[in-house]
């Protein structure tokens, strides 16, 4: 009887434990961190070490108090290698405090108001016979196309940045992380 409620009571905290584990493993990692549905747009991408252009970014532009709101946003997050990408100097050029409106502009045309997951830019996307279109916050709009498996996000500039990390869920919205920066004209 003793070994029995030995034996039950290790599997009941073994199967407990594999619980905790597999609730923990199931908050998406990006840039080496965990992506908390609990937290905010912000507090999560602070911990990304693939996000620290993207954070220093939104820090110049001021626009920590927006993305740490309510929202719901969706945003479209470049990351360290997709600014690495840009004309040499570009960057530190947009952190410079005179090109705050520049850098504002660029950053907002990455957000769009509501939550969108990659489900439901699939059905707007097949809805638009092959093409989406949202607003930015920004302004121009953010087109987006299928590719296989992959979402496109097209610019206004003729860029296009692939979703590679999809659905990330935030407290305020979702973050969809991008590999290019996306530039209005």
């Amino acid at each position: 009887m003793k070994i029995t409620r030995a034996l039950l009571t290790t599997s009941l905290l073994l199967a407990a434990t594999g619980l905790a584990h597999a609730q923990m493993s199931s908050d998406p990692m990006v840039g080496g961190a965990a992506m908390y549905p609990s937290k905010n747009i912000v507090q999560n991408a602070v911990n990304s070490k693939d996000h620290t252009t993207l954070v220093a970014a939104v820090k110049a532009a001021g626009l920590v108090p927006t993305l740490e709101s309510a929202g719901p946003f969706t945003v479209f997050a470049p990351t360290n290698e997709a600014f690495g990408e840009l004309p040499a100097g570009t960057v530190s050029t947009l952190l410079e405090p005179a090109n705050k409106p520049m850098l504002t502009k660029i950053l907002t045309y990455h957000v769009v108001s509501g939550k969108y997951d990659t489900a439901e830019l699939k059905a707007l996307i097949a809805k638009g016979d092959g093409t989406a279109m949202l607003p930015t916050v920004a302004g121009p709009d953010l087109t987006f196309t299928e590719s296989g498996d992959d979402i496109d996000v097209h610019d206004t500039s003729g860029d296009v940045a692939v979703i590679t990390i999809p659905n990330v869920n935030q407290s305020n919205g979702v973050i969809q992380v991008v590999n290019k920066v996306l530039i209005p004209k």
